[in-house]
């Protein structure tokens, strides 16, 4: 299974074609690349064997990996002082969510003379970045969830307020991406859940919300198939390159389709992620039942469509006891308190959850009134 797509925007997809990373990076106008991706991959062989694959190919071999699971502000901070003293003209961006999003933030504050936060997606306010002192990206995925590799925005956590922001630029898209299955092979079963259940949860509320995208509409619903019929296979025989290669083509379809909007899956878990530190894709997960449930009567025809679709009898409650049954098969904690979530400030989450740009894609309007109550049902 090998292919090279130009949407969104250069792919190279397919087993071994890491092979090519310092080719893309001269594609992409790179000459002395930072591979930046989190602790726990710097040390493993798919990282080093990468960072000898551009040292062979005369490009050097330079990394930084003080990236937190959740990367903030000082990750940013710490991250451009290497890039600027080492005098890089790109980045790879080698990883997961983590890796890829810090990545591409350091490529694109790398010439920017405003801070960081002057560029969060709300109005226009990526017009005031420069756009011409915008780095090139090479994106190399190394999970099967956020879709970041396609996405052209980032989200960054400010550690003061505690608070996930999201960076958004059109040319924070890296210029080319390789999708290498095999890179994703060693992954923690765990994280192959959790991952799995992010590109999901895109795919789900990319195609619930109710704003007017219909392209947007059908790659999300394919892309859940995709999901229904791939994750548990990636999740029980980790080595079977198929179903891991599925399952990245679903990670990307579901960052493409979320343009269309997302919903309280993402709204809830960004403010339970950024206080409590828990894994982004996991919480996704936890927290999809009551979502479901809560936005049932917006939703009940367009999810008995969708369970057609993937061949689930029943209309949206077999399409709900689908969702469950594979949180259990995969392992995934039955709710918040089980994912370790303790002493958690309702009233403040609550609030961060209204506030994030995610609630406004919901198809039921998120208020005060009915917010809380549903928090209160992932506990």
């Amino acid at each position: 299974m090998t292919a090279n797509w130009s949407y969104p925007t250069a792919i190279r997809f397919g087993a071994g074609r890491i092979a090519e990373i310092a080719e893309a990076c001269r594609a992409a106008g790179i000459s002395r690349p930072l591979l930046v991706t989190d602790r726990g991959l710097a040390g493993m062989e798919i990282t080093t064997r990468t960072l000898d694959l551009l040292n062979e190919g005369g490009l050097g071999a330079a990394l930084f990996a003080e990236v937190d699971p959740n990367p903030n502000e000082r990750n940013v901070a710490a991250g451009l002082q290497v890039y600027r003293d080492g005098g890089h003209d790109g980045v790879v961006a080698f990883g997961g969510g983590s890796g890829l999003d810090l990545g591409k933030v350091l490529a694109f504050m790398a010439g920017q003379t405003r801070p960081l936060w002057d560029f969060e997606d709300i109005g226009d306010w990526w017009t005031r970045a420069d756009a011409a002192a915008i780095h090139p990206i090479v994106a190399v995925p190394t999970t099967a969830g956020t879709g970041s590799e396609v996405g052209r925005a980032s989200v960054i956590t400010n550690s003061e307020t505690a608070e996930k922001k999201i960076i958004f630029h059109p040319r924070i898209l890296p210029s080319v991406v390789i999708c290498d299955p095999e890179l994703t092979v060693g992954m923690p079963r765990s994280i192959t859940a959790g991952t799995g259940m992010d590109a999901f949860a895109h795919c789900l509320e990319a195609y619930c919300s109710p704003h007017y995208h219909p392209m947007s509409q059908g790659i999300a619903l394919e892309g859940l198939r995709l999901v229904a019929e791939n994750l548990r296979t990636a999740y029980d025989a980790p080595t079977n390159l198929t179903a891991r290669a599925e399952m990245m083509s679903a990670a990307m379809m579901g960052a493409t389709a979320f343009q269309k909007g997302l919903g309280a899956i993402h709204a809830i878990s960004h403010p339970i992620g950024a206080m409590h530190h828990t894994h982004h894709g996991t919480t996704n997960a936890v927290v999809m039942l009551p979502v479901l449930r809560f936005n049932r009567p917006a939703v009940e025809d367009r999810l008995a469509r969708a369970a057609a679709y993937l061949g689930v009898s029943g209309g949206f409650d077999g399409f709900y006891d689908f969702v469950g049954q594979l949180n259990a098969d995969l392992g995934i904690p039955a709710n918040l308190t089980e994912l370790g979530v303790r002493d958690p400030d309702m009233d403040r989450i609550t609030a961060s959850a209204l506030a994030d740009p995610s609630c406004g894609g919901n198809p039921v309007q998120m208020t005060a009134e009915n917010t809380r109550p549903l928090l209160e049902s992932c506990f």
